[in-house]
């Protein structure tokens, strides 16, 4: 089976189309959407209604911070551009959208794999896997011979030996990498939506099951237009430009 991993949409509809037709031509077999699956962007509507249709296909979806904000009036912890944008996706949300998102996971575990948005050690607090302490914390929090997560708007791999000691590597892009199973992995594929390493182009990961190879990829997709569409939304233009500098 080859799985599709996204995550961090972030409402942004050109990024989205542009993966899920990439993952297309790659004979993608399996979805899986790692959460904050709105914010930021200006087409929440589209991205909820599009995830929900491959959820009808069998996708797995998961609750990402920015997804729970919606449904929250306290949303602690947010920045001000976070909270306004959040605020902003709710009056654009329909009930049934709501109900959606309130009925999503904080974790999906299937055989030796582990799918979070934040974090294995406590998912629903959101703390990020930023460098090796942390991916070490959230590998020995789970049974899971490879977690995926998101959360993190940067591709990143860490891998942890039967010894314990954790090493980390920035992927390549279109380079498969071979996940022995003498190592425990954790897996960042980096944004979809709204990624900050320095590149626009959206980011996504495909985990082919039976070869145990992980791929990398990144995907340029109409960003002018995304960017054009926060502005005209009345959201801050700091996401528009991050939109465009990928920072």
């Amino acid at each position: 089976m080859l799985i599709a991993f996204l995550t961090d949409l972030h409402s942004n509809r050109e990024a989205l189309a542009a993966c899920l037709a990439h993952a297309e031509q790659k004979s993608v077999t399996r979805y899986a959407f790692l959460g904050d699956l709105v914010g930021y962007g200006a087409d929440p509507v589209w991205v909820l209604d599009t995830v929900i249709d491959y959820v009808k296909r069998g996708a797995w979806v998961l609750i990402g911070n920015h997804d729970l904000g919606v449904l929250q009036d306290e949303k602690q912890g947010m920045n001000p551009v976070a909270r306004q944008a959040v605020e902003w996706t709710r009056t654009q949300l329909r009930p049934e959208h709501l109900e959606f998102i309130r009925a999503l996971p904080y974790r999906i575990a299937w055989q030796e794999l582990l799918l979070v948005h934040a974090n294995a050690w406590a998912p629903e607090k959101w703390e990020y896997v930023d460098g090796v302490m942390e991916a070490t914390r959230s590998m020995h929090a789970t049974r899971a011979a490879i977690t995926f997560c998101g959360h993190v708007h940067t591709p990143g791999l860490y891998h942890m030996t039967l010894t314990g000691k954790t090493g980390e590597f920035l992927p390549t892009p279109e380079h498969g990498i071979p996940l022995s199973k003498q190592r425990r992995w954790l897996v960042i594929p980096g944004a979809v939506g709204q990624p900050r390493d320095g590149s626009p182009a959206a980011c996504y990961a495909t985990f082919d099951t039976e070869t145990q190879e992980l791929t990398y990829y990144r995907v340029p997709y109409d960003n002018e237009t995304a960017a054009a569409k926060v502005l005209a939304a009345g959201l801050p233009a700091s996401l528009a430009q991050r939109l465009l500098s990928g920072v």
